[in-house]
């Protein structure tokens, strides 16, 4: 009996040790290093916005034109005799050089015919005058002589008139766009001997929406002088010449005044001074050139100037609350470009926006925020993932 007691007593001591012992080594065992909680919500780059005043250049395009197109036909019969060198697909002219002749023969003999019948009926009436002042003549005989006298002149004035239509030539200096009559060629009046346009200066056709017209000061039509122009904005004219963009100085002399009713615009009319830089240096601009043109704009507005890439969709912006929750709202977008968006309502100054673009934002989810400077030329923003 002893020996199972003491065995029990045994067994019992070595469990009490190992209690002992294992709460020993417990004690002894250093404790783990503390960790602090790492706060996930996404950092994003806001931005204060403030109010900028804008004055917009409206993009616009069109076809050069020449203000000044003629259509030459002849007035008389006859046959082309002479054709000057310049008279030809692209060449160019002075005023009143003589381009074309037809044969002057017979015109010339109609004037002296003209001539002698004028000196003729001007002594009958001479004489119709002598005699009725004498009393030999009735009054209704001098009448005859002095009517005689006037038809024979109006005959003379058009024969000559027939002799100077001979020589085609324009009252402007200018360039031959087609020749369609050739030396030795027989024509009635009314052929058609070539087109020509005024080199003096060009036009462009430019299409500006109702949005546009309200950022241009466009001449109205009673501003439109005597000339058919006035004095409009500032407009540079772009193309590709030879591979290198090129540029041109114009104005905006008038507007059309009508709707267009299928595509809803108003075209407004730039004018170019000497396009083929005859007068001074620069490149030429040839008439059917397709342009780029950038008009100035004259009525600076107040806006909301943010960075195009910040817009969620096409009209939403991610805005950060005093508690750094995220808010999303629609704005109202006045213009972009390919930078910019300019907020006519929907965001007020001294808001705050982020830049940063979050995967699946909702309305106050909670954010980190790091401050931005002012919206500059960027177009590039981070991304940031929960």
């Amino acid at each position: 009996m002893k020996r199972k007691y003491k065995r029990i007593l045994l067994v019992l001591g070595i469990f009490a040790g190992s209690i002992v012992g294992a709460g020993a080594l417990m004690q002894m065992r250093p404790e783990p290093p503390k960790k602090e909680v790492e706060n996930l919500d996404p950092l994003v780059e806001v931005l204060e916005l403030q109010v900028s005043t804008e004055n917009f250049e409206i993009q616009s395009q069109g076809t050069v034109r020449a203000r000044t197109q003629t259509v030459l036909s002849a007035e008389i019969s006859g046959v082309i005799v002479k054709i000057s060198p310049k008279f030809v697909a692209g060449g160019v002219f002075a005023a009143n050089e003589i381009l074309l002749q037809i044969d002057p023969s017979n015109y010339a003999v109609a004037v002296d015919r003209s001539e002698a019948l004028v000196a003729q009926r001007q002594i009958e009436f001479d004489g119709a005058k002598q005699l009725r002042s004498q009393g030999y003549r009735a009054e209704a005989e001098l009448a005859s002589a002095a009517a005689a006298l006037a038809s024979a002149k109006a005959e003379l004035a058009n024969a000559r008139r027939n002799l100077e239509r001979t020589k085609i030539r324009l009252p402007y200096e200018g360039m031959v766009r087609s020749k369609d009559a050739d030396l030795g060629q027989f024509v009635n009046p009314g052929t058609t001997l070539g087109v020509t346009f005024a080199t003096d200066r060009a036009e462009v056709r430019l299409p500006l929406t109702d949005q546009d017209l309200s950022f241009v000061d466009v001449p109205a039509p009673a501003e439109t002088s005597a000339a058919g122009s006035a004095a409009g904005p500032d407009v540079t004219l772009q193309a590709v010449q030879r591979g290198k963009l090129t540029e041109w100085q114009a104005s905006i002399v008038r507007s059309e005044g009508v709707v267009d009713e299928r595509s809803r615009v108003t075209y407004v009319v730039a004018q170019i001074d000497d396009p083929y830089s005859r007068h001074h240096a620069g490149p030429p601009l040839p008439m059917g050139t397709f342009v780029s043109a950038r008009i100035a704009g004259s009525k600076p507005v107040d806006l909301i100037r943010v960075p195009r890439g910040a817009l969620r969709g096409s009209d939403q912006l991610l805005f950060v609350t005093d508690e750094n929750t995220i808010e999303i709202r629609s704005v109202k977008i006045l213009r972009s470009d390919s930078k910019f968006a300019y907020l006519s309502d929907g965001a007020q100054a001294g808001e705050r926006m982020t830049k940063t673009v979050i995967q699946a934002p909702t309305n106050r989810m909670a954010v980190r925020t790091e401050a931005s400077g002012p919206a500059e030329d960027e177009n590039v923003v981070a991304t940031a993932e929960e």
